[in-house]
Parts: structure tokens; C-alpha cells; sequence
């Protein structure tokens, strides 16, 4: 794969797709993207590299667009990368969306830059329903940079990079060749001091939990402390910025429950290799650049999170309540516990805190997800088309058909 015959394609206009356009094309790629809004996209799209302390812009990259379109006919025939840049409850539409204008015997990348919930699951149903033997499968466990949107469509933000990313590769022989080409193009050429290391397997970024926790037990905790809901605006409190202690042993006892999968997963499997399938804390100490080891201070101090507040909607009433239509839910969720749910049933393992926030958040949804402490498979907001990740919708039956 060479550089400068390199065309990758970016699908979706999230933050990360504001900070791959400049890298991409500044390393002399020609890069395409495919969004449901073209109109608001410039050709030109520049990032700027800020200092998290102050703000400082200490570089800009500067990228240029080949092709515009909401149209998959337009640019995935011509791709050899394609890279999602959505949130994760809409990758397995947006795959099944561009699947049919990829040439079965052509050899192209498909990636995401955040590969929480199975992406290998995800890419293997269109190869299998669109006969893609030749597709190389990438993702990386969590977003290598720090970004924002400053102006869609035109200017991203990024605070910089994670001092080690890992990503996996399928097959696995194929990493060395995509790290060379794609992966450090987007970290190591433009921040330094980084490294790109593989993951053996999709299942150990599966589990290296991070949204999937931190989103549903702030939610969780704000419903607790305020019912979820504020009559003026000025008093719904920050994200992070007021993460409070009951919200942390919330997460702490979610993480807890993950680990009981992935101890369980790695004394089942023994002579598989887990070395990246890891706990939260150690996952955010090896991996981010501005966090403590305290979990409240971490997010109460992170300057690149204290503005962000809780997605909230007007309700009828005038008042303002937590949005349970917002990706915490659809990709946290839908996406995320319930993906360990599943497992943990195989495992024959209790995950009551797991339980709890599912309950919780399909009365709040008014969805059947859990009846009787199992998950309902047969539920229509189970069953409904690729609005659950859970393995047994692609097909899986048991955990050695995850493992692989």
C-alpha cells in the first residue's frame, strides 16, 4: 500500500473524522468523505493542535478533500481504506450502507478509530452477507487523540495523543503492513512521542471498557442525586467537571463486573493471549495523557472536559431532562453492557451492577432488555435491525464462537 495511490475514505462527520482529514491528507493521502451532510463540508478542513493547560495553538495541520457526497456510489469504489467516524450504534447500518459498492475481489481496509463492541463482528456480517473475503478488519481500542468539532465541517481540535494506542488487526498478519501505512500516519509522524502496539485479538478491546462505563453510571448517579431532571438550565451540573464520588463507585463496581468476564474469559482460554484485555484504571493509566489515578479527580480536573454537560431535551413541561436517546444509551448500553450481559449468561457469572443500569435504562427507554434477571433475545427492541450488539444477533451462539 503506497501513500501517494492511497485513497481512504472517511464515513460520518463525527469529531475524529475533523482530526483524520488533515493528518491524512497532510501524509499525502487522497481522502474522500462520505456524510449524510455534504452541504455544511468545506474542501478545506484544518485541525489545530492546542495546549490543554491554556488553549495555546501549537500547530496546524492542514487537509484537503478530494471528494464530497452522500453518496457510498461516489467514493467506495474507489477506496482502499475506509474509516468510520461515527458513533458506535451506527457503524453496523453505515458497513451494510457501502457494503454494495465494494468490489468482492478488491483488497480494502475498513477501520474505525474506536473499537469498542465487537467491530470485527460487525465487518464479518457484511463479508459473509456481500461475499468480502479480502476485506483487512482494523480498529483501535479507544480514540488515539483527544478532539473536538471547533466549526463543523471545517476546523477539529485536538489536545494531542495517547502515549500508547492499541489496535488489532484481521488478519493479524496484516498488522505490520496497515501500521506502516495508516496507523502511524494518524499517530506517531505527528506527535512523536507515541507508539502503536497490536492486540492479539478484537475481544480484549472489547472488554477494555471505557464509555461503556463512564457514560451510564454518570447518568445513572445524576438520576439518583437529581431524578434526571432540572427546571433551569444553569442548574444541571457539568459532566466531569462535577463527577461526584457516588458516580465513581458506580463505575467501580460496573468495571468490577467486567472483570469478572475477563478473568473468567482468560482461565477459559488459557493459551489465547488477553495482554491488552484490561481493567479500567489500568487501561486509563497506560493510555491517557491527562488523567490521575483518582477517578473523581481525573474528571473533575481535565481541562478538555470540564465544559461538556449532560445531553439533556426540553420537556413539554419547560423543564430540561437527561436525553435517553443520546449515544450514552444507544452505543452504552445497546452497544455495551448488554454485550456483557450476554456473555457473562454463557459464563454462568453475576453481573448485578450490569443488571441494575439495564433495568434502569429500559424503564427510562420503555424497552424490554432484561425479564426475570436474563436478557429477552426474542424482545422486539432486541431483535429490531442492528439496534443491538449483542453477539447472538450476528449469529453466535456461545463464547467460543466470540473467542474464535
Amino acid at each position: 500500500m503506497h501513500c501517494e495511490k492511497t485513497t481512504v475514505t472517511i464515513v460520518g462527520g463525527g469529531a475524529s473524522a475533523h482530526t483524520l482529514i488533515p493528518m491524512l491528507s497532510a501524509a499525502k493521502y487522497d481522502v474522500n468523505l462520505l456524510t449524510r451532510k455534504p452541504d455544511r463540508w468545506s474542501k478545506q478542513v484544518e485541525l489545530l493542535y492546542q495546549s490543554a493547560d491554556d488553549g495555546e495553538v501549537l500547530e496546524k495541520f492542514h487537509g484537503q478533500l478530494s471528494k464530497i457526497s452522500s453518496d457510498p456510489e461516489d467514493v467506495i469504489g474507489e477506496s482502499d481504506v475506509i474509516i468510520l467516524c461515527m458513533p458506535v450504534s451506527q457503524y453496523r447500518s453505515a458497513l451494510h450502507r457501502i457494503a454494495p459498492y465494494l468490489a468482492p475481489e478488491k483488497k480494502v481496509c475498513i477501520g474505525a478509530v474506536y473499537g469498542q463492541a465487537g467491530f470485527n463482528w460487525m465487518v464479518d456480517e457484511i463479508k459473509r452477507t456481500f461475499q468480502l473475503n479480502k476485506i483487512v478488519t482494523f480498529c483501535f481500542g479507544l480514540i488515539p487523540w483527544i478532539c473536538r468539532v471547533h466549526e463543523y465541517g471545517k476546523t477539529g481540535i485536538t489536545y494531542g495523543i495517547k502515549p500508547i494506542n492499541i489496535a488489532a488487526v484481521e488478519p493479524k498478519e496484516e498488522f505490520d503492513e496497515l501500521k506502516q501505512s495508516i496507523l502511524d500516519k494518524i499517530c506517531v509522524w505527528w506527535f512523536g512521542k507515541t507508539e502503536v502496539r497490536q492486540a492479539d485479538n478484537f475481544l480484549s478491546l472489547t472488554f477494555s471498557v471505557d464509555n461503556q462505563i463512564i457514560h451510564p453510571s454518570r447518568c445513572y448517579g445524576l438520576f439518583q442525586k437529581h431524578g434526571g431532571e432540572w427546571n433551569d438550565p444553569a442548574d444541571i451540573p457539568y459532566f466531569y467537571r462535577d463527577f461526584d464520588q457516588y458516580s465513581a463507585e458506580i463505575l467501580g463496581k460496573l468495571d468490577d463486573d467486567y472483570s469478572k468476564i475477563r478473568e473468567s474469559i482468560k482461565a477459559k482460554y488459557p493459551e489465547k493471549k488477553f495482554t491488552y484485555m484490561l481493567d479500567y484504571l489500568t487501561q486509563d493509566r497506560n493510555t491517557n495523557i491527562t488523567r490521575k489515578y483518582d477517578i473523581v479527580e481525573s474528571f473533575r480536573l481535565s481541562r478538555t472536559l470540564g465544559a461538556i454537560k449532560p445531553p439533556t431535551v426540553q420537556t413539554e413541561s419547560g423543564a430540561w431532562k437527561i436525553n435517553t436517546n443520546h449515544r450514552f444509551f444507544t452505543d452504552d448500553i445497546h452497544y455495551g453492557l448488554c454485550i456483557a450481559k450476554w456473555t457473562a449468561e454463557r459464563l454462568g457469572i453475576e453481573v448485578p451492577t450490569i443488571d441494575a443500569i439495564i433495568i434502569w435504562a429500559q424503564e427510562l427507554r420503555q424497552e424490554v432488555l432484561i425479564q426475570n434477571g436474563k436478557l429477552k433475545l426474542d424482545s422486539e427492541d432486541l431483535k429490531e435491525r442492528f439496534k443491538s450488539g449483542i453477539p447472538y444477533f450476528y449469529g453466535y451462539q456461545s463464547i467460543d464462537d466470540i473467542v474464535g
